[in-house]
């Protein structure tokens, strides 16, 4: 499913690639664990983090040529966020590579994880992000995870939320955990929401 042509728009500038290494708190998958997780309080290995800056190579190395292809000037930040290698794409108009409600952000988010297993054999838990998309949901569902759950505290009622993705889920459960109240998932993907329980 990956691209394989060249490049054609030789007057696109390339996208300027960066790296840094940093450990945010949080992870965005309902499920996943963490293969790169610490084992008997031992922090994950250097051979780790390694592999996870490949993966973000990669992947950067993917995009750039996908931006040349449409003829899009974007740069490339990479990251490794705790268990997962992060790839952003920031620059000019790029809302059409985000699509309606993400659409098209998560397309190309599973097709550049299969751009990392074709090269390396093994599966990607790769995040990427574009244009800030994912950086601003992240606000928006933590301030309606709150919400909610100060809501369902006053009431005393569950409350059900509008179907989200695993990484809109994440974020959700978190803001809700935070406010000290439970919530789960329930239903089947693409319908798979949120329930804010009452304590």
């Amino acid at each position: 499913m990956t691209e394989s042509t060249s490049p054609e728009a030789a007057e696109a500038p390339p996208a300027e690639v960066t790296a840094t290494t940093s450990a945010p708190a949080s992870d965005e998958t309902e499920t996943e664990g963490a293969p790169g997780a610490a084992q008997n309080g031992v922090r994950r290995g250097e051979q780790d983090i390694r592999a996870l800056e490949r993966e973000g190579e990669i992947a950067a190395d993917y995009l750039e040529e996908l931006l040349d292809i449409a003829d899009l000037d974007g740069d490339i930040d990479m990251d490794v966020e705790r268990d997962r290698a992060a790839v952003s794409v920031v620059g000019g108009d790029l809302d059409h590579l985000v699509g309606s409600e993400g659409a098209v952000l998560e397309a190309l988010q599973e097709l550049t994880r299969l751009a990392v297993l074709t090269q390396t054999g093994d599966r990607s838990r790769l995040m990427l992000d574009i244009g800030g998309y994912r950086a601003g949901r992240r606000a928006t569902l933590t301030e309606l995870g709150l919400a909610t759950a100060a809501e369902v505290k006053k009431s005393g009622e569950a409350a059900r939320l509008a179907p989200m993705s695993p990484f809109e889920r994440k974020i959700v459960h978190d803001a809700v955990a935070e406010a000290g109240l439970r919530s789960e998932s329930e239903g089947e993907e693409p319908q798979r929401r949120v329930v804010v329980l009452p304590a």
